[in-house]
């Protein structure tokens, strides 16, 4: 059911998988006022959100380094809550998006059926070069038409990856504790995968 929903994994929830939540729903304002139609209709369309494998730091902001990348590249922070990934959140989401290759296990270890749904952010951002675009349903700014694209789309990349090695090189570097640079270097490498996300959604 509309809206496509992304759901973003790391470990404690307060700086890769919030980064790529707000940079994702940052990515399709942007898709959107380019296609001069209304960027606030953004979260009708898809729906960006994050969780991390364990609760240590639940409640609390994103970790500051990673909310200077979200703000100066453009998006917002405002109303961000760590939180610990329940099943439920995996169960509702169309594509699960982890930060490391690990974490790609522990969602499949809590909900096997997510499988083919649960891809390391790298490795899916490898994947869509690989997926034939004129072969998904008709792409339209409606919620039905890009739920319907997204779900496609997820199962193009599926394809695609059966017998493809996952590479060291998809996972990201665990940006905490150190420097802007790292933080905008992962920052970085998360546009590398939502931007052609958000063009293949709504081209």
């Amino acid at each position: 059911m509309p809206p496509f929903t992304v759901l973003h994994v790391c470990m404690g929830n307060i700086c890769r998988s919030p980064m790529a939540e707000r940079l994702l729903a940052l990515a399709v304002r942007e898709r959107l006022a380019r296609r001069e139609q209304d960027p606030a209709r953004a979260e009708e369309l898809l729906f960006s959100h994050s969780a991390g494998t364990g609760g240590w730091h639940a409640g609390e902001e994103m970790n500051p380094p990673a909310a200077r990348q979200v703000v100066g590249r453009g998006g917002d922070v405002d109303g961000f809550t760590a939180r610990k990934l329940r099943s439920d959140h995996i169960d509702a989401a169309d594509l699960v998006l982890t930060a490391t290759a690990d974490q790609q296990e522990y969602v499949v270890a809590l909900r096997p059926d997510a499988a083919a749904r649960t891809f390391v952010l790298g490795e899916f951002g490898r994947l869509l070069a690989a997926v034939d675009a004129s072969a998904l349903p008709p792409a339209e700014a409606t919620p039905e038409a890009v739920y319907a694209r997204g779900v496609a789309l997820v199962a193009a990349a599926q394809d695609a990856r059966l017998g493809v090695s996952a590479l060291p090189t998809d996972d990201l570097d665990d940006p905490w504790g150190r420097g802007d640079q790292c933080f905008s270097r992962v920052a970085d490498e998360i546009e590398e995968t939502v931007h052609p996300l958000v063009g293949a959604l709504l081209p």
